[in-house]
């Protein structure tokens, strides 16, 4: 999509979204539409392709100081790979990039792109083997949220996927996630709160 068209599908939703008082996350690869948003009261940069793609993405994040989610990508899925190293090798060029771009550590975030390149089978494997991940030392993110895996453990269109979510995000946060991306936020809140009063009365 052309930086402009971006931005002005932004335009009217944007304002209203930071009038609510709350962090809003800008999702977009593009420098300038990120520059933009962060002008305009994003207070969060959302790459799905981790700072690999527009070169000026990175100074732009380091420059308004920001956090940053790296998201792990690739062009097609290849059910032939080790998804896991492939997701670790990612990850550290992305890291080297946001270094050399004076993105602080503290504002780094790792999403290993659950649904973003991968097979099913490889999205499940990114959340049961997620612990991995956590020699980065830095913050992780799930988003499982309604995603195709779901669907081929157990037929459901999108909308009929809560349960998968939230199981999955219960495994995630047990492997070391620190963040949620969910569509049903109250369901997702109920249960990850239920889970850990349980956890900790044991």
């Amino acid at each position: 999509m052309p930086i402009e068209e971006e931005i002005h599908r932004l335009a009217p939703v944007l304002p209203v979204a930071v009038a609510l008082g709350v962090p809003v996350s800008i999702d977009t690869m593009k420098a300038k539409v990120a520059a933009w948003a962060l002008a305009s009261g994003a207070a969060i940069v959302n790459d799905v392709w981790g700072l690999q793609r527009d070169g000026d993405l990175p100074r732009v994040c380091a420059d308004f100081g920001v956090p940053v989610i790296i998201m792990h990508n690739r062009e097609s899925a290849d059910p032939s790979i080790d998804i896991m190293a492939d997701i670790a090798a990612f990850f550290s060029r992305s890291l080297d990039i946001a270094a050399r771009a004076g993105i602080a550590p503290h504002n780094i975030v790792l999403d290993p792109g659950i649904g973003f390149g991968k097979t099913p089978e490889q999205s499940i494997t990114a959340i049961a083997r997620l612990a991995g991940l956590k020699s980065f030392g830095l913050p992780l993110l799930v988003g499982a949220s309604r995603k195709r895996f779901i669907d081929r453990i157990l037929p459901a269109p999108p909308d009929r996927r809560l349960g998968g979510s939230i199981a999955a995000h219960l495994v995630a946060v047990m492997g070391g996630a620190a963040i949620i991306r969910a569509h049903d936020v109250a369901e997702t809140v109920q249960a990850l709160r239920v889970a850990a009063a349980i956890e900790s009365a044991r």
